[in-house]
This record gives structure tokens, C-alpha cells and sequence, in this order.
């Protein structure tokens, strides 16, 4: 046996594999740069043009999805992997995981009506699949969220296309809900002026419509006034807190009562 000509052939076939790989990270870290760089061009193109920010990104993460498979054939042909093969493969397995993963595929496609029909979009305030928090990205499969406690939620999108979607940020005004429970004591007309006279002196409160305290209810422990200033969905929680504190302050210096229920105990004949 020529041990030597074995050799040079090892040798020759290392040399050859090595170069294979070596040439396979360049291309991948060289891809991954340019992928980067025409999703970020991409990008900025659409938002030069004035494109809504929700369709910028989920266009481009569709590129950068499509240009990392195409730079994954690449990578395969240097190691004589035939891309057509490898095409009719990844057919065939993505029919084998359409079938496993029908989830995932209905939030992708749900994902696509989000777009086109456009029930939020990036940036504003909403309720949908049980999660309420500002929209951060529309993804192909997920919408992301932050909560109000700032907590970063993923919720898929065929959950959200399936469930009721409430918008805050659509109409321009929205309407704080308070009660305020009065003793059987008090006088609720005075109630009612004073927390007129207060509301109106909140900051960020609407004069349009006109807040408005009305009696809602009636407790053991006297009528329950319903307080509804309206205000942007921006200063929501600033308003509720102050229309709170506005609340105690208004009855502390008319000196109503503590609200108490009330019962009457009577003997038996």
C-alpha cells in the first residue's frame, strides 16, 4: 500500500473540506451583514416614504426570513448539497409541519390580516387575546406588547384575530369610571356641585363633553354618585388618580359623614 499517496489524498480532501467551511462562515458572517444591512435600507426606505410603521416592520421581517433562507442554499451549495433537492425537501417537510404546527401557520396567516386590516397598529394602546398594553411590533406570528407594569408580552396572532380587540387610542377622548359612595347624611346635591367645581380644575379633564356626576345607585350606607370625567387615553391615569383625590378632598372639607350602613332592629310583639 502507497501510505504516502494515501496521505497526500487525506491531506488533499482536509484541505478541500476546510476550505468548504472556511468559505461557509465568511459567507455566513458576511451574509448576515449584508441581510442586515438591506433590511435596515429597506426599512428607512419605507419610512422616508411615510409607510405605516406596523406594515415597515412586518415587511421587514419577512425579507430578513426569505434572505436567510436563501443565504442558508448558498451555504449548502458549497458542499454540493443540490438546492433543488433541498428545495423539494423543504417543501415536503413544511407540508409535515403545516400538518404538526396548524397553530403556527394560523398565526402567521393571521398575522397577515392584522396588516391588511389594521385593528391597531404600532404604538397604540389596546386590549387583545386577554393582554392590555401598548403595541411594540406586529411579528409574523406574534404581536408584542408591553404592559402597563412594563412587562414585555408576547401574544400570538391567531389568538388576537379570534378574540375581541378593544382600542384606546383609536377615538380621541375616552371616559374615566369612578364611584363615590355618600352617607345617607349627606346632601348629594352639594356633593354633586362640589365635585363639579373640582372636576372641571383637573388637569388634562375635557371641558367636552362635561364631566358629569350623577347618583348611579343606592347602598345600605346612603346613594353611590357615578364620576365620569372624559380626558385623552394618554392622561387616563393621571386624571383617575386625581379625580380620586379630588373626591376625598371634596367631602373631607364639606364634612360629610363617614359612609355607614344603616339598619333598624325591631322587637317583636
Amino acid at each position: 500500500m502507497d501510505f504516502g499517496a494515501m496521505g497526500q489524498v487525506a491531506i488533499a480532501m482536509v484541505t478541500q473540506v476546510g476550505l468548504r467551511i472556511l468559505g461557509a462562515i465568511i459567507l455566513w458572517i458576511v451574509g448576515r451583514m449584508v441581510i442586515g444591512v438591506l433590511v435596515r435600507l429597506v426599512s428607512r426606505s419605507l419610512t422616508i416614504r411615510h409607510v405605516d410603521a406596523t406594515i415597515t416592520r412586518y415587511l421587514s421581517n419577512i425579507l430578513g426570513v426569505v434572505l436567510n433562507v436563501a443565504l442558508a442554499l448558498a451555504i449548502l451549495s458549497l458542499f454540493g448539497v443540490e438546492t433543488t433537492t433541498f428545495a423539494a425537501l423543504i417543501a415536503a417537510a413544511g407540508v409535515a409541519i403545516g400538518i404538526a404546527w396548524g397553530g403556527l401557520l394560523s398565526s402567521f396567516a393571521a398575522g397577515a390580516f392584522l396588516i391588511i386590516l389594521q385593528p391597531f397598529r404600532v404604538g397604540q394602546f389596546i386590549t387583545a387575546g386577554g393582554v392590555t398594553g401598548t403595541v411594540k411590533e406586529i411579528g409574523l406570528f406574534v404581536t408584542t406588547l408591553d404592559t402597563l407594569d412594563n412587562v414585555r408580552t408576547l401574544v400570538p396572532n391567531s389568538k388576537i384575530f379570534a378574540d375581541n380587540i378593544q382600542n384606546f387610542s383609536t377615538n380621541p377622548y375616552r371616559r374615566v369610571e369612578l364611584m363615590a359612595q355618600l352617607d345617607h347624611g349627606a346632601d348629594h346635591r352639594e356633593a354633586m356641585y362640589r365635585l363639579k367645581e373640582r372636576l372641571v380644575k383637573i388637569r388634562n379633564v375635557l371641558p367636552e363633553p362635561e364631566p358629569e356626576v350623577e347618583i348611579l345607585t343606592f347602598t345600605l350606607a346612603g346613594p353611590v354618585l357615578a364620576v365620569r370625567p372624559y380626558c385623552n387615553n394618554a392622561h387616563y391615569w393621571q386624571v383617575y388618580f386625581d379625580t380620586n383625590r379630588a373626591i376625598r378632598e371634596a367631602f373631607g372639607e364639606a364634612g360629610f359623614p363617614a359612609p355607614e350602613q344603616h339598619f333598624a332592629v325591631r322587637s317583636g310583639t
